[in-house]
């Protein structure tokens, strides 16, 4: 059966951290992984998820089944926590959630959802977006398509482009937005032009899917969520898939929900009965254990006050490797200006330098980043940002 089978090759993020790994240079640095690290490039679990999670295990008195929609006190706590307490209120029955394995589960689940009502259209995705969104939401059937957004020449939002095609989008078509921290780019949009886009969703018919992976890592976690508020505050119909990978660390524990608003309290429902069947044909319950642990955080006045200290924390720290490393690079050449680097947000930005440089760093100095020159600016530290300023400038400039 399986000898025709060939070899597939490794995916272009991972296989390259295969590379990294078995790269025997001692000096070697990973820019390309994308999980936060902290300084001594770890990735830390938060003190307060760590409390929650004794708790929890403490207070368990069964490993029997969630609910299939999921843990009830992790869906309400983090619809609020995106959302808001005034919008999920006002919302009332226009709006549920299903717990998912991570955001994926979530991209995926709200994938299948288009394919269960009988969508014909495309949905559109940022040019370039993340790499997993085409086989995600392709796989499950759907066409995808691309509108302008990054301008490399600007090394940042060409607005007007983005502009220019969502307003020539065919009505009902869907358009993938990232609801903060744009991966791979660094470069979002600002509230002014978030209003801007939802306006010409509203005007055109067209449904967002939103995908909220990087909440509080941007501006804030009110900042952040500014997108996602105001689109399901103004349209009838909004799909929001949201993780909890980064902003609580989660990453192997798979935790995740994909959100639904449509027009009416009957519609949401119908719409939720359909994302639970696709589940269940797909993986039939979700992990539990990650859910819970952040209900269980979220549920916690205490808990939750030391987490957002930790989450500002993170962010603050990856803010000023940003900085570091546009200063650093601006004092040290002069080819290109590395302002960009500086405005971006969350943990992810474009280096913008020639992809021959990147092959470079790789093979000669072991400095690891992907080909499109994104780099995880939480792969940089105070002992490391020095020598890739160095290595950076050194290709840069022979």
């Amino acid at each position: 059966m399986f000898q025709h089978l060939e070899t597939l090759p490794a995916d272009p993020i991972l296989g390259l951290n295969q590379t990294f790994l078995k790269d025997d240079n001692p000096d070697k640095i990973n820019l390309s992984v994308g999980v936060y690290q902290n300084a001594q490039g770890q990735t830390p679990i938060f003190t307060a998820v760590k409390k929650a999670e004794q708790e929890l295990i403490d207070a368990q008195l069964t490993k029997t089944y969630a609910p299939q929609a999921g843990d009830p006190t992790f869906l309400n706590q983090v619809s609020r926590l995106l959302i808001g307490d005034t919008l999920v209120d006002e919302l009332g029955d226009r709006l549920e959630a299903v717990m998912t394995p991570g955001g994926c589960g979530a991209l995926r689940m709200g994938a299948e959802l288009l394919v269960s009502t009988g969508f014909k259209g495309k949905v559109w995705v940022s040019d370039p977006t993340w790499a997993n969104h085409f086989p995600l939401l392709q796989s499950a059937g759907l066409s995808l398509t691309t509108y302008r957004y990054y301008d490399e020449a600007t090394n940042g939002v060409n607005f007007e482009a983005m502009m220019e095609d969502i307003s020539n989008i065919p009505e009902g078509d869907i358009v993938l937005l990232h609801g903060c921290c744009h991966n791979p780019t660094g470069a979002d949009i600002s509230s002014e032009q978030w209003d801007q886009v939802i306006s010409v969703l509203q005007e055109r018919n067209l449904v967002p899917f939103i995908d909220v992976a990087y909440q509080g890592f941007g501006e804030g976690l009110d900042e952040d969520a500014y997108g996602v508020r105001t689109a399901v505050s103004k349209l009838p119909e909004v799909l929001v898939a949201n993780s909890c990978s980064k902003n609580f660390g989660m990453y192997r524990e798979r935790t995740g929900v994909i959100m639904v608003v449509t027009e009416n309290g009957r519609q949401t429902q119908a719409a939720k009965s359909h994302i639970m069947s696709a589940a269940r044909r797909c993986y039939s319950m979700s992990p539990y254990h990650g859910a819970g642990v952040v209900g269980h955080l979220l549920n916690s006045p205490q808990l939750t006050a030391e987490w957002k200290s930790e989450l500002n924390k993170v962010r603050e720290r990856m803010n000023r490797l940003r900085v570091g490393l546009a200063e650093g690079l601006n004092a040290a050449q002069s080819r290109i200006n590395f302002d960009f680097v500086s405005r971006s947000n969350g943990m992810f930005c474009y280096l913008g330098i020639p992809q021959a440089d990147v092959l470079t760093l790789r093979s000669e100095y072991g400095i690891y980043l992907l080909e499109s020159t994104r780099i995880n600016v939480a792969g940089l530290s105070e002992d490391n940002l020095p020598v890739i300023v160095e290595r950076v400038t050194e290709v840069l400039t022979r």
